[in-house]
């Protein structure tokens, strides 16, 4: 196979590494050029290429990866960040190359949550309960305010004292106590479900830092996933959050239209999305048949030196060590 190019975003963070980690697992003819907000990452080593760029809503943004898709003569884009699904899908046409992304219209819908539980409720499909602030109605004992837009748990407040009071930009969802469990999903370029995967998980600072695999929803998490993929433009891996109340109830509080901060987990307990991704976007092959098992990831901090390296230009590839 001629080396194609792939271009990998946000790879500061886990989603993004985690891609990267999985791509090199292949043992593929591939090169890999990462792009991040910082010039020091510690997913710079798993590229052979990096670039800083402007955060995705800045005017530069599709600019300066138009340029780097020239320069590197990219094939293929792997976003990792909520934002940069919204912004590449958007601008497609400018880009000139393959994004592996959900349609544009789709994919603003579920950076607001507010905006998603409107959606997915006017589909009959089931979604936690949702007030925008000053519409709040007191119905619910225990409630938990979080920001519309966010990633990860930041800003969550559990049951404020005047919930009406909060600043614009937060919303509010009922507390569902029970189990919480992620679940990932594949959807392929004919818009058929390939499967779907499911973690239970412990967080830490909204990162997932222990799972364990669960099949016990799987039937019920089939038919919520297949209701939203026939609404249309959904493409590649989407995340399902979600509560199993103490009935047995599947209550999803948050959709991610994208490859999660766990493809590193479930590619090695036999859900290999990013793998999917590649076969059907990059080598126009069927993916491959998801084999999942069961098992327990549990995650620990490593370090990556880049010694003597005193700025971007520094920090090659081949002078870096893990500990």
């Amino acid at each position: 196979m001629e080396k194609k190019t792939i271009l990998v975003t946000g790879i500061g963070g886990n989603v993004g590494q985690g891609i990267l980690r999985n791509i090199n697992s292949l043992n593929l003819n591939l090169r890999l050029i990462g792009i991040d907000i910082e010039s020091f990452t510690s997913g710079n080593h798993l590229c052979d290429a990096t670039y800083k760029v402007p955060y995705s809503y800045d005017v530069d943004y599709i600019p300066s990866l138009i340029k780097i898709i020239n320069e590197e003569s990219i094939d293929l884009i792997i976003p990792s960040t909520d934002y940069e699904i919204y912004y590449l899908s958007f601008n497609r046409a400018l880009l000139n190359v393959t994004v592996v992304a959900s349609d544009a219209v789709i994919a603003k819908t579920f950076l607001d949550k507010y905006a998603t539980f409107i959606y997915l409720s006017e589909n009959n499909i089931p979604f936690a309960k949702s007030w925008l602030t000053g519409d709040y109605d007191f119905s619910e004992k225990d409630i938990i305010a979080k920001p519309k837009e966010g990633r990860g748990s930041r800003g969550l407040l559990i049951n404020p004292e005047n919930p009406n009071d909060l600043p614009e930009g937060y919303m509010i969802q009922p507390l569902h106590k029970g189990l919480e469990i992620t679940t990932a999903v594949y959807v392929t370029k004919d818009n058929k479900l390939h499967g779907l995967f499911t973690m239970q998980r412990k967080l830490t600072n909204g990162t997932t830092t222990e799972s364990i695999v669960v099949f016990d929803y799987d039937n019920q998490l089939r038919e919520i996933a297949q209701n939203m993929i026939n609404l249309g433009g959904l493409k590649g891996s989407f995340n399902i959050q979600s509560i199993v109340t103490d009935t047995g109830d599947i209550i999803p509080f948050e959709i991610n239209c994208r490859i999660s901060g766990t493809n590193s987990i479930r590619h090695n307990l036999g859900f290999q999305d990013v793998k999917y991704a590649l076969q059907e976007y990059l080598l126009n092959e069927k993916p491959d048949a998801p084999k999942p098992i069961k098992g327990i990831a549990c995650r620990i901090l490593m370090d990556v030196i880049y010694p003597e390296a005193v700025d971007y230009q520094g920090a090659q590839k081949t002078n870096f060590k893990i500990f």
